[in-house]
């Protein structure tokens, strides 16, 4: 198989191009890529579900920046509750200290969040989400008399973070081998992609118990007196969209309690709408210990994040002279604390969980169009949250190797795909995936330029194979 990388196209250098290349480090970027020949993308605008580059060329938003702007780019009451707050009491920490929109954010989440989750302690993102609830759940098994249970429970190819708790957490091994050591105590289990589980044949449940119990496995393997959580996606970002099989998450929760292990739902992608329900656990119909969140609380106006935990975990840090020792200076920051309550009533006023519910069998049923392309070989995922696994082979449902994965994506999928005006994510952090998770604003229409523009660039791409 031969893989010709794509060209770049002659640039149009902006003003803002040359200088990223100077100076921006950016983020998860191989940053030979650009030079002479390629120039940074320099987007300056968005409006609804599009945004714009520093030429003035628009493209589909197919990935809501980064699954976080649920209500749309270019929303002024967001921008006008920051300013007002900014005007207000731009910061104050909640460091033996509260603020009226911390208060009123608290409260209002742990009215949307399922079961006895009322206790919300505010980051600035969902990595640090995840590192304060690993910290809490060995804390917690402490003060209540159990200090050996400290290690984590995860799934192979989940990414939880960046941090070095939040890391060690993640599944991905690349991602992680230039950090090592890590922490210890953090343990892989299966995951729940049922396209590449082939001996379990066309049952699905079967397959979801036989994952679950693959967690019981790990529990019982590294010993339950030590053991203080399971981390899951409600569904599985990375490897490309992995939801729950029925009776999943049912089976999970029976596993937590038997082995008194804290069940997180690690909900940074899922929670506020992304599958059409303020969280992911409550779409699939379980009761988590801990929740993390972060990303579409505000829709991105401003950074906010946040571990919400029940009653229970709490009450042990309530006695005496207990503290957890933790917590971050910009967390529940006045300015996105108020953005996030606007944020909120947006979601309210618009019913935007409801659009979600509305319109995702529209929304699969478009993306399952292209099943009838050769290098499509699987279409997953739930709400406005996909995932497109691209094949060599559909029939055998053989993968491209690295080097091939490489070109593919890289080489040409990546610029291609933002060349025809749409920006989303060709991933290879499991099998070859293009990613899709559009604003909560978005109707039939988007789906259909999604589609149209997806068709466009995987023909060529099959040509270019």
């Amino acid at each position: 198989m031969t893989i010709t990388p794509q060209s770049p196209t002659e640039p149009q250098a902006g003003p803002y191009g040359k200088r990223a290349q100077d100076n921006l480090w950016m983020h998860f970027t191989r940053h030979s890529t650009y030079g002479e020949s390629a120039q940074v993308p320099v987007i300056v605008r968005g409006e609804g579900a599009y945004i714009w580059d520093e030429q003035g060329r628009r493209y589909l938003d197919g990935l809501s920046g980064l699954f976080v702007v649920q209500a749309g780019h270019g929303r002024r009451e967001l921008a006008q509750a920051a300013a007002r707050q900014a005007e207000e009491l731009a910061f104050f920490p909640l460091w033996s200290y509260a603020h009226p929109r911390a208060v009123e954010l608290a409260e209002r989440i742990a009215h949307l969040a399922p079961g006895d989750l009322n206790r919300v302690f505010f980051t600035t993102g969902g990595g640090e989400a995840v590192e304060t609830a690993w910290k809490v759940a060995k804390q917690y098994f402490k003060l209540i008399g159990k200090p050996l249970k400290h290690k984590v429970i995860s799934r192979s190819v989940a990414y939880h973070g960046t941090t070095h708790g939040a890391l060690s957490i993640t599944g991905i091994p690349a991602a992680k081998e230039a950090f090592e050591p890590l922490v210890p105590g953090a343990f892989k289990t299966a995951n729940t992609n049922f396209y590449r589980a082939p001996e379990h044949g066309d049952d699905l449940e079967r397959f979801g118990q036989w994952a679950a119990d693959q967690i019981a496995i790990a529990i019982e393997n590294e010993g339950p007196d030590t053991v203080a959580a399971v981390f899951l996606e409600p569904v599985q970002n990375s490897g490309g969209c992995f939801p729950p099989p029925p009776g999943y998450f049912q089976r999970v929760r029976e596993i937590c309690d038997r082995y008194d292990v804290l069940l997180v739902s690690d909900e940074v992608i899922c929670a506020f709408g992304r599958l059409g329900h303020a969280f992911g656990a409550q779409r699939y119909g379980f009761q988590p210990d801990i929740i993390t969140c972060a990303k579409g609380m505000t829709s991105g106006y401003s950074p906010i994040g946040a571990m919400i935990a029940s009653d229970r975990i709490m009450e042990p840090f309530l006695q005496g002279t207990n503290t957890f020792a933790h917590g971050y200076t910009f967390g529940g920051h006045p300015v996105s604390a108020a953005v996030a309550l606007a944020n909120l009533d947006i979601f309210d006023r618009e019913q935007l969980n409801q659009n979600v519910l509305d319109n995702e069998a529209g929304f699969r049923a478009t993306l399952e169009k292209l099943l009838d392309l050769p290098i499509v070989g699987d279409v997953r995922g739930d709400g406005y949250f996909y995932g497109i696994e691209l094949v060599k082979d559909k029939n055998t449902r053989e993968t491209f190797t690295g080097d091939e994965s490489e070109r593919l994506l890289r080489g040409f999928l990546s610029r291609a795909l933002f060349e025809a005006g749409l920006y989303c994510r060709a991933d290879d952090r499991g099998d070859p995936v293009v990613q899709l998770a559009p604003p909560l604003i978005c109707d039939q229409s988007h789906f259909d330029e999604i589609e149209q523009i997806l068709r466009g660039v995987l023909q060529e791409a099959w040509q270019v194979l």
